[in-house]
């Protein structure tokens, strides 16, 4: 895997939506395989973020967008709303989500699961076990807990991993909806002064509000892009929290902050924009 830029001789503590088990923990192993780094689980992915911007924790894991079910609502907001960090690195992970049982029992009544893996093979269960009750909780690695202390009668989706660790049975795998299941996950920090390395594929990632009663705002606002040549991988909106109807706006922009045109498309937005959170260019990587 390629290497993440950090400072020399830090001591890396990197947190991640635990227990073992999960999609984050794996892409933190991932991550730490030609790095000293001690891992921390944390109960949610807010509670991630917010370790890193107290700092109790170095660096964080979260996921942000899935293939399949779209992007991490938890995320995008607390990134924008509740703390000053920036992404130093992405991580895509191809998922791919097992049916796990005690003992490898069939007759299954509950299916327990996180919310986004119980939405990716939505289609499965219907068809599959379609009278069993759907159970949503913090983590897969907490439902392959859950699953293994629990009553007969319970099922997990999670990964093998989790199976391992609490002595779980297969009984299907890859059981997501779509073949092509793929989960960005991003690596937060503290906003310090960031390495860019000028070789490799990077993204730059912003927020911002427009004062959304004049019309044609958000039109000019991504003329200011189309003008500069600068490719947009993604736009999402999500509520303001200031009143009802009004959103700010999440760009994924193709390049990086040392790209110039980049850059001035960025500074033409801001002039435009209530207010802009820059999130951060960094470098994405598949797994």
């Amino acid at each position: 895997m390629p290497s993440v830029i950090r400072e020399p001789f830090a001591a890396i503590q990197v947190g991640y939506l635990g227990p073992s088990g999960t999609y984050s923990e794996e892409t933190a192993l991932r991550l730490c395989e030609k790095t000293v780094c001690e891992l921390k689980p944390y109960t949610t992915i807010d509670s991630v973020i917010r370790a890193v911007a107290t700092g109790e924790i170095t660096e964080g894991i979260v996921p942000i967008e899935n293939s399949i079910e779209g992007s991490v609502n938890i995320t995008l907001d607390v990134l924008a709303h509740d703390v000053e960090l920036v992404i130093v690195s992405e991580f895509v992970l191809p998922i791919r989500h097992a049916l796990l049982t005690k003992g490898g029992e069939k007759k299954i009544d509950c299916i327990i699961s996180h919310p986004q893996p119980l939405a990716q093979c939505r289609n499965y269960i219907a068809r599959h076990y379609p009278k069993a009750r759907l159970e949503a909780v913090e983590s897969t690695a907490k439902a392959a807990q859950l699953v293994a202390e629990g009553a007969p009668g319970l099922a997990a989706i999670g990964s093998l991993r989790a199976a391992e660790i609490h002595g779980l049975t297969m009984i299907d795998n890859d059981i997501q909806d779509c073949n092509n299941n793929r989960t960005r996950f991003i690596l937060l920090k503290q906003k310090t002064s960031q390495a860019i390395e000028e070789q490799g594929q990077y993204k730059t990632s912003i927020v911002c509000k427009m004062n959304g009663e004049r019309p044609g705002s958000l039109c000019e606002l991504l003329l200011e892009f189309s003008r500069r040549d600068v490719n947009l991988s993604k736009i999402e909106s999500r509520p303001a929290r200031t009143s009802l109807g009004e959103y700010i706006f999440f760009f994924d922009i193709e390049g990086g902050i040392h790209e110039a045109h980049v850059r001035q498309a960025i500074q033409a937005v801001r002039e435009r924009s209530l207010w802009l959170k820059n999130l951060g260019s960094y470098p994405c990587f598949v797994l």
